[in-house]
């Protein structure tokens, strides 16, 4: 049971690392944390993983390449900006609704659906993210908390119908429309930080996946 709450806490932070990513735009300290140590061995941990080596090098590589940016910060927060602040022509917004609803309209049935799942398991939104419930970082930060909350089970018999859940999250309010969101961001993401980050997202929620799939058989 230690290394199954072991494994979980470090899912559950990789999870709310990319929720914290696609938030809010990096201050000047994030930006000093990123190119501090625990950050490189936490990306060099990534890496180690065959399946995360290649966007995890990617990213790695944007980190790199902001190094000589200048006005990194200021450069940075524009793109964020412009592509998760703008408009749908614009723009990559972090929206399932904007993929996979059937308006293309902000709060169609995935914020809705996103909705139902935080009332069923007891998991709020953070009140000072004032955004709807389909927001990629809100999708995020739910997932990292079902983590936790599998943990806190008396045994992985019983963190067992987390688990699924977990899965099922991954399969029909991630992996079904972070594809689209991916591509709409590496269209228009010319530095390239962010289109990176979605690339390590994917991949990540793939591994989980397979991680989870066998967790169930």
């Amino acid at each position: 049971m230690k290394e199954f709450i072991a494994f979980n806490e470090q899912r559950a932070e990789i999870y709310w690392w990319m929720s914290s990513l696609f938030a809010r735009e990096l201050t000047e300290q994030d930006i000093e944390q990123y190119r501090g140590g625990d950050m490189v061995t936490f990306l060099s941990g990534l890496a180690m993983t065959p399946e995360l080596k290649q966007p995890v090098e990617a990213f790695r590589d944007a980190l790199t390449r902001l190094e000589s940016r200048e006005d990194a910060q200021l450069e940075l927060a524009a793109d964020f900006c412009g592509l998760f602040l703008s408009t749908p022509k614009s723009g990559a917004l972090p929206y399932a609704s904007m993929y996979v609803g059937e308006s293309g309209l902000m709060n169609d049935k995935p914020a809705q659906d996103m909705n139902k799942l935080m009332e069923e398991y007891g998991i709020a939104q953070r009140k000072e993210f004032n955004e709807p419930a389909d927001h990629l970082a809100v999708e995020l930060d739910f997932m990292g908390n079902l983590i936790i909350m599998a943990n806190q089970q008396g045994s992985q018999e019983q963190a067992e119908p987390l688990m699924q859940a977990q899965l099922d999250f991954i399969n029909t309010m991630l992996l079904n429309w972070l594809p689209a969101f991916a591509a709409e961001a590496k269209q228009r993401d010319q530095f390239g930080f962010y289109a990176a980050a979605t690339q390590v997202l994917i991949a990540f929620c793939h591994l989980d996946a397979q991680f989870l799939k066998g967790e169930e058989q």
